[in-house]
């Protein structure tokens, strides 16, 4: 299955190399251009996109605002902050829903993994992200944490519901299941399902 890559950078130096390294490492992508914000949010909202590498600093951005602004448009695309600024502001995307950030400076096989991660988990962040996020996050209590939907889906999860039984019981789509479930995952930083389930007896 061919995924659809949209990278929104205004550089074009940036836009060639990620292209280049995307086509030497994988098969299957066909890759697409956006210059500005505008012309991004055009194209997702004519076109599936499974990612966009999204770099902040374009032409038109709204910063952190358009994470929601995207995912409003497209419910299942994974954004991957894509910036030359620093680490201790990805916290503020991925409150707003980013799936990873990654500085301009990382190495060609960083970037590759990245963009393996986030087909693979819905997520991608570096060991300095997730430090600050445990900081950020200690202490919060899970309920405040999920929204009252993912709370649903947390709850029916750690019951042994499987995506298609959950999508039953809350009469939604089985593939938003799938996306509430990599929120999950991505919002308690956790990977799997036994950790839910410590997080789960914990509450209870």
């Amino acid at each position: 299955m061919i995924k659809k890559i949209l990278i929104a950078d205004d550089h074009h130096v940036v836009r060639i190399g990620t292209a280049m390294i995307l086509e030497k490492n994988f098969d299957d992508f066909e890759i697409h251009f956006a210059e500005t914000y505008g012309e991004a949010k055009q194209k997702i909202e004519t076109e599936k996109f499974d990612l966009v590498i999204l770099d902040i600093e374009l032409p038109g951005s709204l910063l952190k605002s358009m994470v929601k602004e995207i995912k409003n448009i497209s419910e299942e695309i994974l954004i991957l902050i894509f910036t030359s600024y620093k680490e201790n502001i990805a916290l503020q995307y991925i409150e707003e829903g980013a799936n990873g950030f990654l500085n301009k400076q990382s190495d060609p096989e960083i970037f590759v993994k990245a963009v393996e991660a986030l087909f693979k988990d819905g997520f991608y962040y570096t060991s300095e992200t997730i430090a600050s996020l445990m900081k950020g996050n200690a202490g919060k209590k899970t309920s405040d944490i999920l929204s009252e939907r993912e709370l649903q889906v947390f709850n029916l999860l750690a019951k042994g519901n499987g995506n298609l039984e959950i999508a039953n019981t809350l009469n939604i789509e089985e593939s938003t299941v799938g996306t509430y479930k990599r929120r999950i995952y991505q919002k308690l930083k956790i990977t799997n399902l036994v950790e839910l389930l410590e997080i789960y007896n914990e509450m209870h």
